[in-house]
């Protein structure tokens, strides 16, 4: 028991030694707090009226945010499945198989949008086209550890029972993974996409296009009531994603 208490006080002490270290490297001071006023104090002065009359360019180029974030994850998600059961220890066959698929999914996964989208841009120039590549990329490897994650701790029953009934292994894994991972492949999905619309609006700071374009060259000329619509456009979007997906979600549960 005295062993027990020590070695979470040495825990507990490591916590506060990594807090306190932290705070030094990064210049965090509780004081400055009390400035958090001034935030208020600008939005109210600034930000309002918000300028409604460039509603219908802003909406537009909600949707092109929109349908960047969709394009991204949907052919993410499409390569990620087939990749996800060759990075699972339970599916892929092989240890040289195995290791290699998470190495490659790990690559993609410690590479940021924003570094892809900056490569894109330079190979295809700007606009919405060098975001999808980027946010694909990147989610390929998101989706595909993720999803591998579910296959390994699929219930081994239906496995069994495909395999008893004489159907191939690729097949079982098919039809006795699939339905029961289903529902959790929909939430990390649907998680994916609300995340991917807002990279869209980082990789819109470079070139990307859609209202994350609109937000930085807001930003960039002053318009702050400009950049009060674009606000309210990218929490319609985000709320609109999140409303969408909990009903196909529960349609499917």
């Amino acid at each position: 028991m005295v062993w027990f208490r020590r070695r979470y006080l040495f825990y507990l002490l490591l916590i506060i030694a990594a807090t306190w270290w932290s705070m030094n490297m990064t210049g965090f001071e509780w004081r400055k707090l009390a400035q958090i006023p001034n935030i208020f104090e600008m939005i109210s002065n600034r930000f309002f009226p918000v300028e409604w009359s460039l509603f219908p360019r802003m909406a537009r180029e909600s949707l092109v945010t929109l349908a960047m974030a969709f394009l991204g994850t949907f052919f993410a998600l499409i390569v990620a499945v087939p990749l996800s059961f060759l990075a699972a220890r339970n599916t892929s066959g092989s240890r040289i198989i195995y290791g290699s698929v998470r190495s490659f999914l790990s690559g993609l996964r410690s590479i940021p949008e924003i570094v892809f989208g900056l490569i894109f841009v330079t190979a295809f120039g700007l606009g919405p086209f060098a975001a999808v590549l980027a946010i694909i990329l990147h989610n390929i490897g998101v989706l595909g550890k993720l999803i591998s994650e579910l296959i390994e701790a699929a219930d081994d029953g239906p496995q069994e029972a495909m395999k008893s009934v004489g159907a191939t292994r690729w097949v079982g894994h098919l039809f006795s993974i699939i339905p029961q991972i289903w529902p959790n492949i929909l939430s990390h999905y649907f998680y994916r996409f609300e995340v991917a619309i807002r990279t869209s609006l980082i990789l819109g700071f470079i070139g990307g296009g859609g209202i994350g374009q609109q937000l930085f060259n807001h930003f960039q000329s002053f318009y702050y009531t400009a950049v009060a619509l674009d606000i309210i456009c990218i929490m319609i979007l985000v709320i609109f994603v999140d409303v969408i997906g909990g009903r196909i979600r529960a349609r499917v549960i």
